[in-house]
């Protein structure tokens, strides 16, 4: 094993749209942001485990659960057009110019996936200190169920028939059966981890050349982004938190 230093990251701005104040709103008996910082701290794999967000409102929740928060993220770097990639970076070279601190990887903790248990998040850090790894980035993954694969993608034309996305395949062509689909996967959203190198490789991206898929079972995979993704999450993690 070696002894990599990991940066905990949650990303959580205001002026959500499709469900306002999102990240501060009550999910279950506490804000829907407590529920990444609990889980991020019980993990205790994290070097430094900070906040980054432009409202002020959401910085005092973090202070109420006791996440470090550094800076105020600056209003350009929270609008809906900026990309986690760019407040992430930020943060970087933030602590970095003022604290002369840097690690060697990031777990990025989205606040919109409430599902994500402190075990995932340290088998993650397990395979990030493992010697000899051939990967620069690891995001969570979940099972696509078989009715919503690629191969059951259809697309219309302007007469109403429909088709295979990509290749046209007509129908009687296509593969009904579920059981016989083959297995694909989807990024669920709940963890991103990555070396901190690749955010200044020139490509803009969190991930590098080579990324490794994190399976994680569908029942954690909780991902709110709008006002029917929250009645969903909330019906899941009930279930969870059962158990």
């Amino acid at each position: 094993m070696q002894n990599k230093k990991i940066l905990g990251i949650i990303t959580a701005r205001g002026g959500s749209k499709r469900v306002p104040e999102k990240n501060i709103r009550e999910f279950l008996g506490k804000p829907l942001l407590a529920w990444s910082i609990e889980v991020g701290e019980e993990s205790g794999v994290f070097d430094r485990f900070i906040l980054t967000t432009d409202r002020e409102e959401i910085a005092k929740v973090g202070k109420e659960h006791d996440i470090e928060i550094p800076f105020i993220r600056p209003a350009e770097l929270a609008s809906d057009t900026s990309s986690s990639y760019d407040a992430i970076k930020h943060a970087v070279e933030w602590l970095k110019e003022n604290e002369n601190y840097e690690a060697d990887w990031i777990i990025l903790l989205e606040p919109s996936a409430p599902g994500r248990q402190p075990f995932h998040i340290k088998e993650v850090a397990e395979l990030i200190q493992k010697e000899n790894n051939n990967f620069d980035s690891i995001f969570s993954i979940s099972k696509t169920p078989a009715h919503f694969s690629y191969l059951k993608e259809l697309q219309k034309n302007k007469n109403n028939i429909i088709t295979r996305v990509n290749d046209n395949e007509i129908l009687r062509n296509l593969t009904h059966r579920n059981q016989d689909i083959l297995e694909s996967y989807y990024i669920n959203s709940a963890i991103y981890a990555f070396k901190v190198s690749n955010l200044f490789d020139g490509n803009n991206s969190l991930c590098g050349n080579s990324t490794f898929g994190y399976e994680m079972e569908e029942k954690y995979a909780i991902d709110i982004d709008t006002p029917e993704d929250w009645i969903i999450a909330k019906a899941k993690m009930k279930q969870l938190i059962k158990k």
